[in-house]
C-alpha cells in the first residue's frame, strides 16, 4: 500500500481516522485524570493501523519487523540498568542484531554473488527484501545509541517503542526519525486545529508531487533509458536523466511531505527531510540539502565518532560515502555511486569550498547541476552494459545529436517541465512571503486569504491526482526500494 493511492486515500484513510477519533474519545472520556492526559487509546489504534498498513503487501514480514523492535525493547532496557562494561555490552549487542537483520536480509546475496564470481563454490540465496527495512533499521540503530549517550530516555513500554518504529506515516521511506524528535509525543501530544490544518495541507502538496510531477516524469524517463536505450541521442540521453532528476525528487520529496503532514495530524513534529537540493552551489551544499535524515545519521553515528574532521578526515568521508552507497542498495552501482560523491566531496574541500565567495553563482550552480545529474546515471542503472550505453550517448558518443523524438518530449510536455523547475524553488517560501507583505496590515484578513488560498491549493491538487490516479500503472514510490 502506498500514500498515493486510492485504496489508501479514499479507505484506508478515512477509516484510520474514524477509529482514531473513536480513541481519542476514549482518552478524554474514560482514561484521562485530572492531572494527567492519556494518548493509550490513541497510540494502541495508531500500532494496529500501522501494522494493518506494513501487512498489506507482505504480511509475513510483520513479524520480523516485530522481532526487530523487540530485540531493541530489550537492549534498550538493558543499556539503561547497566553500568560500564555491561552496558556498552548491551549496546554492542543490540547493534549486531540489528546489523544482522539488515546484512541478511538486504545484503547476503550480494555478497554471496560476489564470492561466486570471483570463483568461490557458495549458493546465492533468494531472499526478497522487507519494504522499509532500511528505515526502520536505522531508526532502532539511532534508538539504542541514543539511550547509551542519555541524549534521549529509554522507552520502558513495548508498545511505545512499537508505536515508534512501526508508525505508518513514515515506516516504509521515512524521514528517518530520531527517538528524541518524537519522545516526548508518544505518550504526552496534543493536536491543535492549525496542526491538522498544516499537515493536510501538507500531505496534499506531496501528493500532488508524487502523482501530478513525479509520476508524469518518470514516462518520460522510462521512454529514454528504458524502452529508447538501444537508439538513443545525446539530446535524448539528456533529456532523460533530467526527467529521471526530477522525478526522484518530486517523488521522495514529495512522499517526505506526506509523512510529515500525515504525522503532524497525528500530533507528531518529524524534521524536515529536504531544503530544495537543486537550488545548490555545490555538491557539498547539495547533500546538506537532500534526504537529510540519512545525512544527519551519518554524520552523528558514523563520520563524527570516527574522527569527523578532526582526524583521518579523508577515510571518515569515503566511509560515510560508501555506506550511504550501500544503504541505497546491493548493488555494484550503487556503491560506486557513493564512492563518486564521496570523492567529488574531498575535491571541493580543497578547492572550490575555499575560493567560491570569488566564483560566479551561475558558475557554480552550473557545475553543481552536471555532478549531480551525472550522479544519477550511476544510481540509475544496475546493469554496467546499460550504463555503458546511457554514458556514451551522455557524453555525446551516440549515432546522432538529437532527434525527433527528443524534440517532442520536450515540446510536448512544456508545461510539466516548466511546474517541475519552477517547485525545484522555494516559490511556496516566496509566494507565502507576498501574500504577509500584502496583508500584513490586519491579522484577520491575513488569516482568511491564507485559508482561502491552501483550500484551494488542496482542492485543486487532490482532484488532478485522483483524475491521474485513476487507471495509473506507475505509482510506487522509489525510495520504497531502500
Amino acid at each position: 500500500m502506498v500514500f498515493s493511492d486510492l485504496f489508501f486515500l479514499f479507505e484506508f484513510i478515512p477509516t484510520f481516522m474514524l477509529c482514531y477519533l473513536l480513541a481519542a474519545f476514549v482518552d478524554n472520556k474514560l482514561l484521562s485524570t485530572e492531572t494527567e492526559r492519556s494518548n493509550n487509546a490513541r497510540n494502541s489504534m495508531l500500532v494496529i493501523f500501522s501494522l494493518i498498513f506494513y501487512a498489506w503487501g507482505e504480511p509475513v514480514y510483520v513479524f520480523l519487523m516485530l522481532a526487530c523492535v523487540f530485540i531493541n525493547y530489550i537492549a534498550g532496557l538493558s543499556i539503561n540498568c547497566c553500568e560500564g562494561g555491561r552496558r556498552k555490552a548491551a549496546l554492542t549487542v543490540g547493534l549486531i542484531c540489528n546489523i544482522a537483520i539488515l546484512g541478511t536480509f538486504k545484503y547476503l546475496g550480494f555478497f554471496a554473488s560476489v564470492l561466486a564470481d570471483v570463483g568461490v563454490e557458495v549458493s546465492v540465496p533468494k531472499i526478497s527484501l522487507p519494504i522499509g527495512i532500511s528505515f526502520y533499521t536505522f531508526q532502532s540503530i539511532s534508538y539504542l545509541i541514543d539511550v547509551y549517550r542519555k541524549e534521549s530516555p529509554v522507552q520502558r513500554r513495548f508498545t511505545g517503542l512499537l508505536l515508534y518504529i512501526s508508525m505508518f506515516p513514515q515506516l516504509i521511506a521515512g524521514p528517518i526519525v530520531r527517538y528524541g524528535t518524537v519522545a516526548d509525543e508518544i505518550h504526552n501530544r496534543r493536536v491543535s486545529v492549525n496542526d491538522f490544518a498544516d499537515g493536510s495541507y501538507r500531505f496534499f502538496i506531496g501528493l500532488g508531487k508524487k502523482v501530478i510531477i513525479a509520476n508524469q516524469l518518470s514516462e518520460i524517463a522510462d521512454q529514454f533509458l528504458v524502452n529508447g536505450l538501444g537508439s538513443l541521442s545525446t539530446t535524448g540521453a539528456w533529456i532523460g536523466i533530467a526527467a529521471f532528476t526530477l522525478q526522484i525528487y518530486f517523488d521522495f520529496s514529495g512522499y517526505s511531505d506526506m509523512a510529515i503532514g500525515m504525522g503532524r495530524c497525528l500530533g507528531f513534529h518529524f524534521n524536515e527531510n529536504f531544503n530544495h537540493p537543486y537550488c545548490c552551489k555545490s555538491i557539498t551544499d547539495f547533500w546538506r540539502r537532500w534526504h537529510m535524515s540519512l545525512g544527519s545519521f551519518f554524520r552523528d553515528y558514523v563520520y563524527i565518532p570516527m574522527g569527523g574532521n578532526r582526524r583521518h578526515q579523508t577515510v571518515n568521508i569515503m566511509t560515510v560515502w560508501f555506506l550511504t552507497g550501500m544503504w541505497h542498495g546491493a548493488s555494484w552501482n550503487f556503491i560506486i555511486w557513493g564512492v563518486f560523491f564521496g570523492v567529488i566531496l574531498m575535491i571541493e574541500k580543497k578547492t572550490i569550498l575555499r575560493v567560491r565567495e570569488k566564483v560566479p553563482a551561475l558558475f557554480l550552480h552550473i557545475y553543481s547541476i552536471v555532478i549531480f545529474v551525472t550522479g544519477w546515471g550511476i544510481f540509475y542503472y544496475d546493469d554496467f552494459d546499460k550504463m555503458k550505453k546511457f554514458f556514451n550517448a551522455y557524453i555525446g558518443n551516440a549515432p546522432v545529436f538529437t532527434d525527433f523524438v527528443s524534440e517532442s518530449a520536450i515540446l510536448d510536455n512544456f508545461w510539466l517541465w516548466t511546474a517541475a523547475i519552477l517547485f525545484c524553488m522555494p516559490v511556496r517560501r516566496a509566494a507565502s512571503n507576498v501574500l504577509c507583505r500584502i496583508t500584513s496590515w490586519n491579522d484577520n484578513v491575513h488569516g482568511m486569504c491564507v485559508f482561502t488560498a491552501r483550500v484551494t491549493v488542496s482542492v485543486v491538487l487532490l482532484s488532478l491526482s485522483v483524475a491521474l490516479l485513476v487507471g495509473a500503472t506507475n505509482n510506487a514510490f522509489i525510495y520504497t526500494r531502500f
